[in-house]
């Protein structure tokens, strides 16, 4: 057997090597971490591959391939598909798969390959009624009809790969099956779900709260947990130190102060700290502690002597930091939880993912400001995978928003100075290697800890009688999902105007299409849902606009209609004189009868689709929803104006009226546009209102 050779040493370069080809290496076509090197990684005729060398995201768990759970009849074909995947030619239409996924698949292969072994000693003496029983067997093994699919896709692997497994391989393709598909359960839909506004609200509250308000008292006693105790100025004098803990244990005797305890016995730790003394040179007086003790009792040992700071409601929001990780006060668990509120809020108002966020290094933050200093804007650096060449990342770039960024100013200052990575595991907990192979958490351990971090919210609020804890859902705690909070933004973006080029944009999308599909406002039945919950909160608007006779206050080109239309939504929503209303009568009266009335900060839409500029400027369109992107409010003849809104254009004139004013003037051709603008919106008022002072 030649000697293996690595190519191109340098940190993270593509490793090739030379070796027998009965037994290559089966990363000899793959990029290998940063300090692996190919001869110390996995060969083929190993029985399990260990895939951690190339597996290039920090956040991935390192993982195996485990060839002894298939058959023998069939390890040999296993192994010849793997390699192909990670090594070999890879077929037209295939794309190089990615280690992690690889290894996902690698359970439906088993599962493959462990039925037809009971079939079968060969792959290519399978029939299509054979196939057509393995469809049967995973009816009847898998309820849901995505790890079915999953399930079929990995089996047909075995016939794409063909030309890449010699021993064996299907000898047809089972697509062409009748009944080997079966409908999606959503065409296109992300399936991701929604963290319904109920437990995002609460949830992203007490999230702000560790960052703005909690985050000073826990980075405090992080720090003075990672400070070394500091040298004595002067030597200890021999024989002093029975006399400097006797008077201190006198003192806390006299003033009845109870000593610092770990798990119910006094902490020599504890005491050692108050005395400026090493924990082992008291190990012979533990009797002396043992007897103050029991005059005084013990008090959990904390971090510091620090005040607490934070206020909730005006009163202190911990009574102390604890040293005992296994509290849930300990420092090892609030800095786990202040990680985890920093994680929420950027996850939630990045709309990264979470393979971006955990690559997010200290210096990843940019921030702009103006000429005067002040910060208007910010800007998250970190790495982006999906869809890009490089399965190392490539280097992206989000806006993000100044809470966002205060997350991560506090993220930097949790983690040590020597630490880039500021989804690092913390090191406040027994059994974290600062050398293990994976320090930054995977997706596993951040989607546990955020089930954590809102069940420390709901204990703590029924600790102290508190009533904003996270609600449950169905009578169930909320099960919390890392995905969750990018498609929940996706979700918000999508229902403000314009709101899906903006959040192609904000995505990373290649195209709005593909948004529509994330955000849920696809042909799936999302869309519809959107406009279902806008069309009831509509709906209670102008019931309670109808209810105090606001309606016949409106005035404007489109007064009139409004009024005619909802005083007859008026009275179709009333029985037996009274209205009367749940969601889903309002639901059913707006889907059937529509006043098609839309309010708004500036004007009320009557809508007409005849007469609505905003559909004519959608190139000829003549039917659907107003489009309040591309409103022209000053010419619409469906306008009708409330007084609110009346209110709202006077407060327009008044900001430009001040604007004009402003010191330096401005230059012509902006003050030109300004005093048009104001003179057209008070030429529109005066035609459209009465009793208006001048502006």
């Amino acid at each position: 057997m030649t000697t293996a050779m690595r190519l191109m040493p340098g940190p993270g370069r593509l490793t090739q090597a030379r070796a027998d080809t009965t037994d290559p290496y089966v990363f000899q076509g793959r990029r290998l971490r940063e300090g692996c090197r190919l001869e110390e990684t996995s060969r083929f005729s190993d029985d399990v591959w260990v895939l951690g060398p190339a597996m290039l995201k920090k956040h991935e768990r390192r993982a195996i391939l485990d060839f002894a759970l298939i058959p023998a009849t069939n390890r040999q074909a296993a192994k010849e598909l793997c390699y192909a995947m990670l090594s070999g030619t890879v077929p037209a239409g295939e794309d190089r798969a990615a280690v992690g996924s690889i290894r996902t698949a690698f359970t439906e292969y088993v599962r493959f390959l462990r039925w037809a072994a009971d079939r079968t000693t060969r792959l290519d003496a399978l029939t299509g009624r054979d196939l057509e029983d393995f469809q049967r067997f995973l009816i009847k093994s898998l309820p849901a009809s995505d790890a079915r699919q999953k399930a079929r896709s990995a089996a047909r692997k075995f016939w794409i790969w063909r030309n890449s497994l010699p021993s064996d391989a299907l000898r047809f393709d089972p697509r062409h099956l009748d009944g080997w598909s079966e409908p999606k359960a959503h065409s296109g839909e992300n399936a991701t779900a929604r963290i319904p506004e109920e437990v995002l609200g609460p949830l992203f509250v007490w999230a702000m709260r560790f960052i703005n308000e909690f985050s000073a008292d826990i980075l405090a006693a992080d720090r003075y947990w990672r400070t070394p105790l500091a040298a004595p100025t002067e030597p200890h004098l021999y024989g002093a130190l029975p006399i400097q803990l006797r008077a201190w244990l006198d003192e806390q005797i006299a003033a009845r102060r109870p000593l610092p305890g770990w798990r119910g016995e006094p902490s020599t730790t504890g005491v050692a700290d108050a005395l400026g003394r090493s924990p082992i040179s008291l190990g012979r007086y533990r009797h002396l502690i043992g007897e103050a003790a029991a005059i005084v009792g013990l008090t959990p040992q904390t971090v510091g002597d620090r005040p607490i700071c934070g206020r909730l409601d005006d009163q202190p929001w911990i009574a102390a930091i604890l040293a005992d990780h296994t509290e849930p006060d300990s420092l090892a668990a609030l800095a786990r939880m202040l990680q985890d509120a920093c994680y929420l809020v950027l996850s939630f108002l990045s709309g990264a993912r979470d393979s971006e966020i955990k690559h997010l290094k200290r210096g990843g933050l940019r921030t702009e400001c103006d000429a005067d200093g002040t910060p208007y804007r910010w800007k998250m650096h970190s790495l982006a995978f999906k869809a890009e060449d490089d399965p190392a990342g490539v280097p992206a770039v989000w806006s993000i928003g100044e809470p966002a960024a205060r997350a991560i100013a506090v993220l930097e200052q949790l983690q040590p100075p020597g630490t880039d990575f500021l989804f690092a595991r913390l090191a406040h907990s027994p059994g974290v290697k600062r050398t293990a192979v994976s320090q930054v958490l995977t997706s596993g351990a951040t989607n546990a800890r955020l089930n954590t971090f809102a069940a420390w919210i709901n204990d703590y609020c029924q600790q102290h009688g508190r009533t904003d804890g996270i609600p449950t859902v169905n009578k169930q705690p909320w099960h919390l999902k890392n995905s969750q909070f990018r498609r929940t933004l996706a979700w918000f973006i999508a229902r403000r105007p314009g709101g899906v080029i903006a959040g192609a944009l904000a995505f990373r999308h290649h195209c709005v299409q593909v948004f529509e599909g994330y955000a849920g406002t696809s042909e799936s039945g999302f869309r519809a849902e959107v406009e279902s919950e806008q069309a009831l909160a509509r709906g209670e608007h102008l019931m309670a606009a109808i209810d105090a006779h606001e309606h016949t206050e409106l005035t404007g080109p489109a007064a009139e209609e409004a009024a005619r239309r909802l005083e007859e939504f008026g009275a179709r929503a009333r029985f037996q004189g009274k209205v009367v209303l749940d969601d889903n009568r309002l639901r059913r009266l707006m889907a059937k009868h529509d006043p098609a009335v839309y309010p708004g900060e500036y004007i009320t839409c009557v809508h007409d689709h005849a007469k609505a500029l905003c559909e004519r400027a959608r190139r000829g369109r003549t039917e659907g929803l107003p489009d309040h992107g591309g409103c022209k409010p000053l010419a619409c003849r469906n306008v009708a104006l409330t007084p609110e809104n009346t209110a709202a254009w006077q407060r327009e004139i008044d900001r430009i009226t001040r604007r004009l004013a402003s010191r330096p003037t401005l230059p012509p051709l902006l003050r030109h546009r300004l005093e048009s603008r104001r003179a057209e919106i008070a030429a529109f008022l005066l035609e459209n209102t009465t009793g208006l002072e001048s502006a």
